[in-house]
């Protein structure tokens, strides 16, 4: 990827708060219509992250390049091409859904259609509701809401669908991918890590401040981290075995004993390899601080 092919280009970005060392050489390329999931632990660095980028926060060092603009020096036409849904505005509102919306839509120069929007998201018996008198659920569309009425080029989501129930989020998921059928770049950060597998192209881990892992969903944490696992009980009692060839396994086993009871085959979820690599830095991490405990 060149940078000219970049919505978002962040290179060796540091943030330090006195000592504390809250991003240390993150370094990720967005590509123009890409939807790329930022995840990480409560505290890794995302909010951080994505705050340098939409220009909320100063970096310590690096750059950083976000439609072409380093967000330290982004103007009002710069904003205007960016929606943001903050992981929580406490927006309380004395008006009504579709009046916020429709002052919204009036910042910028090619809005979307407030019925559209209101629609995506879900709110249409609630567009004359006035806005604090709305569940948390609720209140959350109308955030997701505000983020895309300007129908944005890059569309930062943080945590977007916190408080949304089953369907919902579903219904979210659906209005993700039109926004990306229509050329939307999109930088997600999520909890839910099927959500990130469902929406996102790539994903980058951070913890501790660095990015830990980088790339294609389908292919994050390396092959090795997606060898199937088959699990079955017998005479002897559980087993559980990796394999690349959980057919020939499972066949295997017929043969030698009739069909196994409980019998299960798994390929590692994006949630499970998430897991094992924050835990696997973690680890080293944790082993790293008492070698330099030991040393002083």
């Amino acid at each position: 990827m060149t940078d000219s092919d970049s919505v978002v280009s962040v290179r060796d970005l540091r943030k330090s708060y006195g000592s504390f060392v809250g991003l240390d050489g993150v370094t990720f390329d967005i590509a123009r219509g890409e939807t790329f999931a930022l995840l990480g632990p409560n505290g890794a660095g995302k909010s951080t992250t994505i705050e340098i980028l939409e220009g909320y926060r100063d970096r310590t060092s690096g750059e950083a390049s976000v439609l072409g603009i380093d967000p330290h020096h982004g103007g009002v036409a710069w904003k205007a091409r960016l929606g943001i849904v903050l992981q929580d505005t406490g927006e309380q509102g004395n008006v009504t859904v579709r009046e916020q919306l429709s002052e919204f839509a009036r910042y910028y120069p090619n809005p979307r259609d407030v019925d559209e929007v209101i629609a995506a998201v879900g709110l249409e018996q609630k567009d004359k509701t006035l806005i604090r008198r709305l569940s948390g659920g609720q209140r959350r569309r109308v955030d997701v809401a505000l983020g895309i009425i300007g129908r944005p080029e890059l569309l930062f989501l943080d945590e977007p669908t916190t408080g949304f129930d089953p369907e919902a989020r579903r219904n979210f998921w659906d209005l993700v991918r039109q926004l990306k059928s229509e050329g939307t770049t999109i930088l997600l950060t999520t909890h839910y890590l099927d959500e990130a597998a469902q929406l996102s192209d790539r994903a980058g881990i951070i913890a501790g401040g660095k990015l830990i892992e980088i790339g294609a969903i389908d292919e994050i944490g390396g092959a090795d981290a997606r060898v199937p696992i088959v699990s079955w009980n017998d005479e002897d009692g559980p087993h559980e075995q990796r394999t690349d060839e959980p057919g020939r396994l499972v066949a295997d086993l017929v043969r030698a004993g009739g069909e196994p009871r409980n019998l299960e085959i798994v390929r590692p979820s994006l949630e499970d390899i998430y897991l094992k690599l924050v835990e696997a830095y973690e680890v080293s991490t944790s082993s790293t601080d008492k070698k330099m405990e030991q040393v002083r």
